[in-house]
């Protein structure tokens, strides 16, 4: 496809995703390996489907299960005729997706007495991996060579059943892999290997001919939603020739047996009229299959023939290929590290398909945190996929990892989808761009400017400008005073602020009632959070001292929404001291990573407020919880580990630049306990440092970022006595402690910021700023930063007032202290030691 073809194929497109897909409305969406999009008019015209007939269970005789018979073999028919399989040659089984295809598969050769023998090729899906647990013996092929000797050596086991499995594309970095070695597998082992390709990935964006039974795999499966986007569904394909592996499978369910006898003997006969009857068990997913008619329809109207769909998107993935792969710093260093099968090459649709996977580097060679470009992605509205992207073979290989490494990784709490995604050096996952047949060239072009916008840094190294350096004015009480102090009573709900004059108690946790409350979603048990449901901003707790009450009301787009316009709980610390504790009950909840013992209120007036506010069902939580503490669950969180300061870089504003030098903060090292907030007790920031910000934001025209975004318990302030123009913007980088009134305070280090700073707190509406100004002024070691984590320490004198009932409040002076300060505080040193 080139010059005038491809030119008019893309302005189509376009035009069409206008049409078919509102969503993708200022989004550039780069995850088609995984897409769930579909076309506003395959929705319509399968509703009008549904409002037009009446469908029934097919296991019956009534006209409407009649009609569904005919439609659900009409459908069977028409997805072969999709491959050029020939209904006498192959039968399709419609199944939920295609892993499911695969643990149909699975459980026939399980079922055999002798067990059988499993063979896959690294580049596999987890799905297909996971069937090895099932096998008597099994075996990993590590590349196409030991494939293509293992074809061409005689079998000299005894005979068994044996299976071998493998990807049509690989998900990860999407090259495919030789198409005929079914038939050489057929040919060389005269029938003793039976074969399974996992198709998922290919026939997404190209065509599958199954034409020639002979050479063709044993077992195909399919993802439909992957190629259609509407319905979920999968189809597993299977060759007629090898069924009879299926009678060996011993589970039946509801429609695959004729009859059944469970009293005094436990007889059965299987259906045996087709292949497809006796394999799906219960009541088939009828509504799902009608929507695969119209999603065939739809997709041939909008998108052209599998053949039009694969030369569109090679030619998309070549140029992503090629214009990413070109990327360099200023000190000629590449940006990308791309992961491309030597045997593949891009241009080329037998050997490469529409996927792009690569990580990123700073111009010091170092790797950039793919969870930190997912935040700015996020920001910017870009969608694509990081982390193990489910193929661990593939993983390990491309990034040359022992499985001792990915051992010690997951033991040192490498998860997919987390924030370890860099240990000793080597990234632990990758980034995939994977294209469609909606995709186009503004795709494309949009995703490599945000790599030039964000993680290119043009500037040789020797010409990066430097930090202007600060003034060392001596820590003084008349500089800096509490601007104000906020309270987050409910985790990710709206702020209560602390009045003027009020003094708070400082507690070990944090400030009092900071963060004592969640919101625990019903059916997961993980605590919401903004990034998911923004609308938590407009939720307003307030605390009512006087009458011992914590008050929830609505604010915003959340008035009216719910029944009740105010709940109310009691403060009281201990449930026990209630003469009624039964308005309690003790769950496990996840927050931030951790399982916890929480409280949950027993209340239907109080789960259905804040369920009717959000729109998802929830329950109010309270912790820590008293009760009794088991081995999976505590009653306690503590700091982070992770958390560490560090001595200012010059190169701080370098995307992705390494600091000079790095130290544990001395409290690092010290237990020190939390609630519900992320990572540290107390969050401070700098109004300063704010105002540089909303300077550097407004000059590229960006709406200035309110301090509320930062969700920061401290805001601290210059005195308007001070000199003008005289601020120190990020002066606490350097803070290592600060004194409030008579209070000391530990700075533990930097507070590493996502996208829910974006999040406005009065309307809860999504904007780009400040994350976008941050990632190219506060990013560092690859990751975004502002504000300062920290905690309370406490005094030594336990006979002091203010060691018994520690406080601050809002006007405080403040009194901060850099290393080569500590020995102008007396007491500060004996308290740090």
């Amino acid at each position: 496809m080139e010059g005038h073809d491809w030119i008019e194929y893309d302005k189509a497109i376009e035009e069409m995703r206008q049409r078919e897909y509102p969503m993708l409305q200022g989004t550039t969406y780069l995850d088609h390996a995984g897409t769930t999009l579909y076309a506003k008019s395959l929705i319509e015209r399968f509703s009008k489907d549904l409002i037009s007939n009446l469908y029934g269970n097919p296991h019956s005789a009534s006209n409407a299960s009649q009609l569904t018979t005919r439609r659900i073999e009409d459908i069977r028919l028409r997805l072969l005729e999709m491959f050029n399989a020939d209904p006498e040659e192959f039968d399709v089984v419609f199944v939920a997706n295609a892993t499911a295809g695969i643990k149909l598969v699975m459980d026939a050769f399980r079922d055999n007495k002798g067990g059988f023998w499993y063979g896959y090729h690294r580049d596999a899906h987890t799905s297909v991996i996971g069937m090895r647990e099932a096998a008597a013996r099994h075996q990993c092929f590590t590349s196409d060579a030991e494939v293509e000797q293992w074809i061409d050596q005689p079998i000299t086991e005894p005979s068994s059943l044996r299976l071998f499995a493998y990807p049509a594309q690989s998900n990860m970095n999407g090259r495919r892999l030789p198409l005929c070695w079914p038939r050489r597998i057929r040919s060389a082992k005269r029938d003793a290997v039976y074969t399974l390709l996992d198709a998922a990935a290919l026939v997404s964006t190209s065509p599958l001919d199954l034409g020639d039974a002979g050479t063709a795999p044993d077992f195909i499966v399919l993802s439909l939603y992957k190629i259609f986007g509407f319905p979920d569904l999968g189809a597993l394909i299977i060759r007629r020739a090898s069924s009879s592996v299926f009678d060996r499978r011993q589970y039946f369910g509801g429609g695959t047996v004729e009859m059944v006898v469970c009293l005094k003997e436990q007889w059965h006969a299987k259906k045996s009229e087709s292949l497809h009857e006796r394999l799906e068990d219960g009541t088939l997913p009828i509504h799902s299959i009608m929507a695969l008619d119209f999603a065939m329809k739809v997709h041939h109207e909008l998108f052209g023939s599998p053949e039009k769909i694969s030369r569109h998107t090679t030619f998309l993935a070549a140029r992503l290929y090629k214009d990413l792969s070109s990327l360099q710093h200023g000190n000629r260093e590449y940006v990308c590290q791309m992961y491309k099968d030597p045997a593949s090459r891009y241009g080329d649709s037998t050997t490469q398909g529409p996927i792009v996977a690569f990580n990123v580097r700073n111009p010091n060679g170092g790797w950039v945190s793919n969870a930190e470009i997912e935040k700015i992605a996020a920001v910017k509205s870009l969608q694509f996929r990081t982390g193990g992207l489910c193929n661990p073979g593939g993983i390990a290989y491309s990034l040359n990892l022992a499985p001792w490494e990915m051992r010690e990784n997951f033991s040192a709490g490498q998860r997919c989808g987390n924030d370890n995604d860099i240990i000793r050096s080597k990234p632990t996952g990758m980034i995939r761009v994977s294209l469609g047949a909606m995709s186009t060239v503004k795709d494309v072009t949009s995703f490599v400017a945000f790599i030039r916008e964000f993680f290119v840094h043009d500037a040789p190294l020797n010409a990066v400008p430097q930090t202007p350096h600060r003034s060392t004015v001596p820590p003084t009480e008349n500089i800096l005073h509490v601007e104000s102090l906020s309270i987050y009573p409910i985790k990710s709900c709206a702020a209560f602020s602390v009045p003027p004059g009020k003094a708070w108690e400082v507690r070990q946790e944090g400030l009092a009632w900071d963060r004592e409350w969640c919101l625990i979603h019903q059916g997961t048990g993980a605590a919401l959070s903004q990034k998911r449901y923004p609308k938590m901003a407009l939720i307003r707790p307030s605390l009512d001292l006087e009458h011992g009450l914590l008050r929830v009301q609505l604010a915003g787009a959340l008035r009216g929404t719910t029944q009740t316009n105010e709940v109310t709980v009691p403060l009281s610390a201990d449930p026990r001291m209630f003469s009624d504790n039964s308005i309690y009950k003790d769950t496990a909840a996840k927050v931030c990573g951790d399982l916890i013992q929480a409280r949950t209120y027993k209340s239907a007036e109080i789960s259905m407020f804040f369920t009717q506010a959000l729109g998802v069902a929830c329950h109010l939580a309270r912790f820590p919880a008293v009760g009794s503490r088991t081995s999976s669950m505590t009653s306690s969180r503590h700091l982070k580990a992770h958390l560490q300061s560090y001595r200012k870089s010059d190169n701080m504003h370098i995307p992705g630049a390494f600091p000079d030098a790095r130290t544990l903060a001395p409290g690092c090292v010290v237990s020190r306990p939390l609630l519900l907030s992320n990572e540290s007790p107390i969050l401070t920031i700098s109004r300063s440092s704010l105002n540089r910000l909303n300077e550097l934001i407004k000059a590229e025209g960006g709406k200035a970022a309110q301090a509320e975004v930062f969700r920061a318990n401290i805001v601290v302030a210059q005195n308007l006595d001070y000199p003008p123009g005289a601020e120190e913007p990020y002066a606490e980088d350097d803070w290592r402690y600060l004194q409030i009134g008579q209070q000391y305070f530990e700075m533990l280090g930097p507070c590493r910021r996502c996208q829910m700073v974006c999040v406005d707190q009065h309307t809860a509406e999504r904007n780009q700023e400040p994350f976008v100004t941050l990632s190219k002024t506060r990013r560092f070691d690859g990751r975004v930063y502002f504000g300062q984590h920290t905690c309370h320490v406490p005094m030594q004198d336990a006979t002091s007032l203010s060691v018994q009932n520690p406080t601050i409040m809002v006007g405080d002076r403040v009194r901060s202290f850099r290393e080569d300060d500590l020995d102008q505080d007396v007491h500060l040193q004996s308290l740090v030691g």
